[in-house]
């Protein structure tokens, strides 16, 4: 809206500038940036830790301080900032001591500060938005919160989420029995990244066996070339059958589903990634969060 009605978003309504995802991994941070890098229509940045870092005393500031530049002009522009915790934690003691902070790091922070809070002297029509995605939010530094006006948790998908992205992988190779909300239930804890792991299990479990069956395929003797002067014989899976096999896949695989004890079995050995302390980031959210 502010890039549609830019009169109307001056002042005390000028829009926010940045934006920091944070929860536990595999819940989508990254993928929502995408989303943003597609609907906004907006230049968009994709920024690491790689990116920035130089070994050339300097260059990390003048590396920062271009891309701004660069992304004010190609204005409107996005600026993603993945695995934020990486550039900019808390800030330590850079005097020389034992673990201190290195010198060249807090300087390259300290651009990055700069270029951000400098962002909103710049006009409407030169807006650059910063997006960033973290999972250990408490490592921040506190100089970063503050730049970062909006704080959204992105949690654990709930049981009825859960549900339909199990669905949405799967419904096309399903047998009639599978009841997917007992799978939901199952499934407590994992994030989007292991539902899909436990969907690619499940679906690989009719696969394996189909490569069963056709491992059984009678062998036949078929001679080969001499090499030696003296017939020699080898033996060969029988072709027209494995070509056979390979043209009906699509149907030997629609003929043996994916069953409900596939994906129960799927669970028992395909563990949530997730260390269970989604208590810790609703506390931080609590505590320093702004939606």
């Amino acid at each position: 809206m502010p890039l549609k009605f830019p009169a109307l978003f001056t002042g005390i309504l000028r829009p926010w500038r940045g934006i920091l995802l944070h929860g536990p991994p595999g819940t989508g941070k990254t993928l929502l940036a995408k989303a943003v890098a597609t609907e906004c229509r907006t230049t968009f940045f994709n920024i690491s830790a790689s990116t920035l870092v130089s070994k050339w005393r300097g260059d990390s500031e003048k590396l920062v301080r271009v891309l701004f530049e660069l992304a004010r002009y190609h204005a409107p522009s996005t600026i993603f900032l993945d695995e934020m915790d990486s550039i900019l934690s808390s800030r330590g003691d850079g005097g020389g001591g034992g673990g201190g902070e290195h010198e060249s790091s807090r300087r390259m922070k300290t651009e990055l500060l700069i270029q951000m809070d400098g962002l909103k002297g710049y006009k409407a029509s030169e807006s650059v938005f910063v997006l960033a995605a973290s999972n250990l939010p408490w490592d921040l530094d506190v100089a970063v919160l503050r730049r970062l006006e909006k704080r959204v948790l992105v949690s654990l998908p709930i049981k009825e989420a859960r549900e339909q992205m199990i669905f949405k992988h799967l419904s096309s190779r399903t047998a009639e029995d599978v009841n997917f909300g007992e799978i939901a239930e199952l499934t407590t804890g994992y994030s989007g990244a292991d539902i899909e792991l436990l969907c690619r299990e499940s679906a690989m479990r009719p696969v394996r066996r189909l490569m069963t069956k056709l491992q059984s395929i009678p062998e036949h003797p078929l001679p080969t070339p001499p090499t030696d002067g003296a017939g020699s014989v080898g033996v060969v899976k029988n072709v027209q059958l494995l070509k056979q096999a390979a043209d009906d896949v699509e149907s030997l695989l629609k003929s043996d589903p994916v069953l409900h004890a596939d994906l129960v079995a799927a669970v028992g050995i395909t563990k949530p990634s997730s260390d269970g302390k989604i208590a810790k980031y609703e506390e931080w959210q609590a505590e320093f969060g702004s939606t």
